[in-house]
């Protein structure tokens, strides 16, 4: 029987080693934060941490865990910096991508305290929110970064348009 070390604790799963440790969370340990999106590691949707890296629980068999240090939406409390600015600035919509998102904004904050516009970005690529509120998501990670607000600023996937050419 597999041990693994989720939010602190050593828990004893029953899962093969080929299940993807999303579906050991979210069966097997009730633990339903983190989000089926699109089953293969692209949307970001179900991201958690290990050993403080964002990876993507949907495609992570836990065999390849050994003895990471697992840190799911449930193991931030509901009071982390991120989690607070998130709420501050309406970031959720539907809602499915947060925990994703906020689970990137954090292994980002944590290597980079003060990031750059082009850090978040990176960090955040590959964390897909559909109802669009990358704005937000960018002002929220901002804000726990203790980092001023620029008004306007582009959402985090789209580039800047480039200035309108003069016509005749």
């Amino acid at each position: 029987m597999p041990t693994l070390q989720i939010n602190g604790k050593p828990v004893n799963v029953a899962a093969a080693p080929d299940t993807p440790l999303l579906w050991v969370l979210r069966d097997e340990l009730g633990m339903t934060g983190s989000k089926y999106g699109c089953g293969v590691g692209q949307c970001g949707a179900c991201t958690v941490l290990a050993d403080g890296q964002p990876i993507r629980s949907c495609s992570t068999p836990i065999s390849v865990l050994g003895a990471a240090k697992i840190t799911t939406i449930e193991g931030l409390g509901g009071s982390h910096p991120v989690q607070v600015a998130w709420e501050k600035h309406d970031v959720p919509q539907c809602g499915y991508c947060q925990s994703g998102q906020i689970m990137s904004a954090v292994a980002l904050l944590a290597t980079k305290p003060k990031p750059s516009d082009d850090e978040i970005s990176g960090a955040m690529d590959g964390n897909i929110c559909r109802c669009g509120t990358y704005q937000r998501i960018r002002a929220a990670i901002k804000d726990a970064a203790g980092l001023p607000q620029v008004a306007g600023g582009a959402p985090l996937d789209v580039p800047a348009a480039p200035a309108a050419a003069a016509t005749n």
